[in-house]
């Protein structure tokens, strides 16, 4: 599953959108939304870099930690199994949690576009197993990974809701802010839109 998610952050970083300045959608999703639910910079810019170079320094750098407190805190048994608990715990929140991104993209834009149901299928699928190996096994599985798998599937279930109410539809698409300023463009006889600062073609002049 690691080097699944090595490989989705490289796809990722190389296809995503070039900066609105270049035309594009200002590396969407890794920039922050002038229109979301939460408007506020993150910290250091975390995960919103431009270069895809912050993005494997701060994985290798994860790796390398996780890996000396391993190594660290492996002989001294009451602090680990204290710590692996604790990295146990945050895993599981980490993955409930990863489904409402996308359910606040699809609240804000009013679609599921790029959003794939067979996805969405396999999710509610994986889910249902999952839900049913926690409540009928003969071990005994902790409520953390219980109530983990129930907010997850919740979250899960409603993506589902929302493919319901908005299908996978064109996004709105809202006017540019310079269409709104005096003086954008200027129409001359032959209809066609000539940007400020160019010069009307001789030809077409009016006298």
């Amino acid at each position: 599953m690691v080097f699944i998610q090595v490989i989705l952050l490289k796809v990722a970083l190389d296809h995503r959108p070039a900066p609105s300045s270049k035309g594009g959608d200002a590396a969407v999703p890794f920039s922050r939304p002038s229109d979301g639910f939460v408007d506020a910079p993150r910290p250091y810019n975390f995960w919103q870099w431009r270069s895809p170079k912050p993005y494997w320094k701060f994985v290798l750098s994860l790796f390398i930690a996780l890996t000396v407190c391993e190594l660290i805190l492996a002989p001294m048994r009451s602090v680990y199994l204290s710590y692996s608990s604790l990295i146990g715990y945050v895993g599981l929140a980490i993955e409930a949690t990863l489904p409402i991104p996308q359910i606040l993209t699809n609240a804000r834009s009013r679609s599921c576009k790029g959003f794939r149901v067979s996805v969405l299928a396999s999710w509610l699928l994986g889910d249902g197993m999952k839900m049913f190996w926690f409540f009928t096994s003969n071990t005994t599985i902790p409520w953390a990974f219980k109530l983990s798998g129930m907010f997850q599937a919740g979250c899960d279930a409603f993506l589902g809701v929302q493919y319901l109410m908005y299908g996978s539809g064109e996004t709105e698409i809202k006017d540019h802010q310079l269409s709104s300023f005096p003086g954008h463009g200027s129409r001359i006889a032959t209809g066609r839109e000539v940007p400020v600062g160019r010069r009307t073609p001789v030809a077409e002049k009016t006298i």
